[in-house]
């Protein structure tokens, strides 16, 4: 009786499996870069936390960043802003919650000769409390740091997807 559970179980977590390869699913990070993308170039602001985390995550998909050639994709990254918007306040009239926006403009230049602008949004609420300014802003830092690194996942995406197309 075991084995027929065994092989019951092991039969559904097949098929499952096999769904969501068919539907395209990948874990977040997961993603296959095109041997088209082996070389790039990039043209970044300088000493920007993007721009090291952008490279970061090419080195570790082996993708070498050299001169500008018309035969590579160039990607222009310019300079990026965090913007908020006040969602809540509190009774005394201080800020409670707001809505912090990542922005990042980038342009791609592919091989192809195609010229395509994107805007990199991120959005995340953080919620604002004047008796613990100090832990706050270390949260502060780890969301920026988590929004960057979304940014960099959505560029990279977005670099897979047009390289393929």
């Amino acid at each position: 009786m075991p084995f027929r559970q065994l092989a019951r179980l092991l039969l559904s977590v097949a098929m499952v499996l096999s769904l969501l390869s068919a539907c395209g699913f990948q874990m977040r990070g997961s993603y296959q870069v095109p041997a088209q993308l082996s070389q790039v170039s990039v043209e970044t602001p300088l000493r920007s936390e993007f721009t090291a985390r952008l490279l970061a995550e090419f080195r570790q998909h082996n993708i070498e960043v050299v001169e500008r050639d018309s035969d590579i994709t160039h990607i222009e990254v310019l300079e990026d802003s965090l913007d908020r918007r006040v969602l809540s306040l509190l009774i005394s009239g201080q800020v409670a919650e707001y809505e912090l926006i990542y922005t990042v403009p980038v342009q791609v230049h592919t091989r192809d000769g195609r010229v395509e602008s994107h805007q990199i949004q991120i959005f995340r609420d953080y919620q604002e409390d004047p008796n613990f300014a100090l832990a706050k802003t270390r949260e502060l830092e780890l969301l920026l740091n988590e929004m960057r690194d979304d940014a960099v996942y959505r560029l990279m995406m977005l670099l897979t997807r047009l390289t393929w197309e």
